[in-house]
């Protein structure tokens, strides 16, 4: 038998590589000299990175940038065959990186994640995928292009920052001094959110309020942003609230596509690609996946949704074993998860669940190549 392992984190509790080792150990005791080949994936979110650097042999860079409040940190991302960047953008203007008690989406600004393009460019990269979850900003992408040699221009002639506050500040984008590079980059914007620039749909009124905003805040940020939007359409003749995900992290995804061509790309869908997933399942008999919880959300560009339908469309089995079953889990089996196996045995809480999730993922995982070897699965 040749198994396949390519399974989430179970966030708190699992890396995706502990998976792989616990599920390594429990398929030899029941297929004894089998083959394992394990995968660490993830789906666009924390842990990208990471994961595409191991499964593809790259490496983890770091370089010094500015944070979501423009203070000096050191922050990595990977590099791959070479010429081939994944960022995180949260590495540099995420919502981890600011202390609770600061978090004002009017203050922060993307600019540190425009710097980490501009060192990948450096290093001579020229395929750039850009992971845009877990933002602590909400400034329209402008820190970012800033960044990268765009000018932002009030009305009575500022170069503005790129904070959020600014947005309705934007009069003028001058991109004469963009980074020429970019003309010959491929830029991918790994993105699983379909929300439009603005409206009660769009960046400010769906994500801001996490990011510490009021709903005074809220207000201002979303008039701010419309304004933001008019200009870009009257200047580029794009409508920002007719692409699906510009209202990602805060409008960066609306930067990302206006500014640099970005492609839209579901984030697992990026990652499978990046470590040539559909060539690694040639000659495997059944594939192994699972998450944290399964439920409706995991036919929305979750690992499990993208795991299995590469499966299914290479006539391969896919088992996924998860930590919990939520409502709708059985959405997945349309994504070519042929069962769903849950790690919990007993009444428990979640915290006795976390605590123990190895031991229970272990067990589970017996469990479930006992069954595979008896014809059940």
């Amino acid at each position: 038998m040749r198994f396949l392992f390519a399974s989430d984190s179970f966030k708190g509790s699992l890396t995706s590589e502990q998976t792989i080792e616990l599920l390594t150990k429990a398929a030899n005791e029941v297929f004894p000299g089998c083959e394992c080949i394990g995968i660490p994936v993830a789906d666009g979110g924390e842990g990208t990175v990471s994961a595409v650097v191991s499964a593809s042999g790259g490496s983890i860079v770091t370089s010094e940038v500015h944070d979501p409040l423009m203070n000096k940190i050191t922050a990595a991302y990977g590099i791959i065959g070479g010429n081939r960047a994944v960022i995180e953008m949260a590495a540099a203007s995420g919502l981890t990186l600011v202390p609770e008690k600061l978090r004002n989406p009017m203050d922060t600004t993307t600019f540190g994640t425009g710097e980490l393009i501009t060192d990948a460019l450096n290093r001579g990269c020229r395929d750039i995928s850009v992971a845009v979850g877990g933002s602590a900003t909400n400034d329209g992408g402008m820190g970012c292009m800033r960044a990268l040699g765009v000018r932002f221009i009030s009305d009575d002639g500022r170069e503005l920052s790129g904070f959020g506050r600014e947005l309705s500040d934007v009069a003028f984008i001058d991109t004469s001094g963009i980074d020429k590079r970019l003309k010959d980059c491929r830029i991918t914007v790994m993105c699983d959110v379909r929300n439009p620039l603005c409206s009660k749909n769009g960046a400010t009124h769906t994500f801001a309020k996490q990011k510490g905003a009021s709903p005074e805040m809220i207000d201002i940020l979303e008039s701010g942003m419309c304004s933001f939007r008019d200009v870009i359409r009257s200047q580029f003749s794009i409508d920002c609230d007719m692409i699906e995900g510009a209202g990602a992290a805060g409008g960066l995804g609306a930067a990302l596509h206006v500014f640099l061509g970005g492609k839209m790309q579901s984030g697992i869908e990026t990652v499978l690609e990046l470590i040539d997933f559909a060539a690694t399942l040639s000659g495997v008999d059944l594939v192994i996946t699972g998450e944290g919880c399964t439920d409706s959300q995991s036919v929305c560009g979750k690992v499990m949704m993208g795991v299995g339908t590469h499966a299914k469309a290479q006539g391969i089995r896919c088992i996924g074993l998860s930590g919990s079953l939520g409502d709708g889990a059985d959405k997945i089996f349309d994504c070519g998860i042929s069962s769903l196996q849950c790690i919990i045995d007993c009444p428990m809480t979640l915290e006795y669940a976390m605590e123990n999730a190895g031991r229970l993922y272990y067990n589970a995982a017996v469990r479930m190549f006992r069954a595979v070897r008896a014809g059940m699965l």
